[in-house]
């Protein structure tokens, strides 16, 4: 069985992180561009692993660990926030959510 080379694993990293970037230009759900830029993260440690494994090191294990560790506190943070705005403009379109204009 042939191991992917290191230009697959690149190439589905961008291609995930393309997706996650037009997902957060073109979506109007707070939750969708919140789980889109979660995408782009996970897309980042990817290419982060693929790197580490290249090179036969644990440098980009490492980077991993810390990136996924401060994810899940955005994780708790970011919908923490979306959940507060839900409750006070009962939406989550983000066209709605203008409470700086009041």
């Amino acid at each position: 069985m042939n191991p992917a080379s290191l230009d697959s694993y690149i190439a589905l990293s961008a291609i995930l992180f393309v997706i996650g970037f037009a997902g957060v230009l073109l979506r109007k759900n707070t939750l969708v561009i919140y789980m889109c830029l979660e995408l782009m993260l996970l897309a980042s440690t990817l290419a982060l692993v693929a790197f580490s494994r290249f090179h036969g090191t644990l440098d980009g294990a490492v980077f991993v660990f810390f990136i996924l560790t401060i994810a899940a506190a955005e994780v708790a943070v970011g919908l923490a926030i979306i959940v507060a705005l839900f409750r006070r403009r009962h939406t989550v379109q983000v066209e709605e959510l203008n409470a700086l204009k009041h």
